[in-house]
């Protein structure tokens, strides 16, 4: 690994320690990251698990954020008429392309990812507070995404349903 590799690696690896929200390396089975990182944003026992990337021979940073839609909300947007389901992930593109930022949709498989890029300065640096905000960035699209998710199934599904369920443990509060 060369000196500037290390160097953004070892920065990016920083950020995320001294805030509390480094999870794990991912491993890179392919060889195309320079590196990758798992983290929890915000930081807390409820935070999103959300990936910074970079890929080899690029002057930039990816942070992303997997949605995987819960069977519940599944099931709510399969039983809703007049082409809803479709309606939702319409809306969920314009907010992405208003939001100016990067998504992949797999109606399918009810499932998007969101990302941001950040491109480096010349000494292959980032500001730490221009990572967070990116990081910021893709976290409230992929919460309010979640609130898009819930208006569409609010007539199907109550928020109770949810509190019953083991795994219901987070709001999201950037502040819990």
């Amino acid at each position: 690994m060369s000196i500037k590799e290390s160097k953004i690696t070892h920065l990016i690896r920083e950020y995320l320690i001294q805030e509390g929200l480094l999870r794990q390396n991912l491993p890179d089975s392919e060889k195309k990251l320079e590196f990758g990182f798992q983290f929890a944003f915000p930081p807390g026992p409820v935070g999103q698990n959300m990936f910074v990337l970079k890929p080899k021979q690029k002057n930039l940073i990816v942070i992303s954020c997997r949605i995987q839609i819960s069977p519940q909300h599944v099931s709510a947007l399969n039983s809703l008429k007049d082409n809803k389901k479709m309606r939702f992930f319409m809306d969920l593109r314009k907010f992405f392309l208003l939001k100016d930022i990067f998504f992949r949709i797999d109606i399918q498989n009810n499932r998007y990812e969101i990302s941001d890029q950040i491109f480096l300065k010349k000494n292959d640096t980032i500001s730490k507070n221009s990572f967070f905000r990116s990081v910021r960035k893709v976290f409230t699209c992929a919460a309010y995404s979640n609130m898009i998710l819930s208006d569409y199934c609010s007539t199907k599904i109550k928020p109770e349903d949810f509190s019953k369920t083991k795994d219901f443990n987070s709001d999201f509060s950037l502040y819990s």
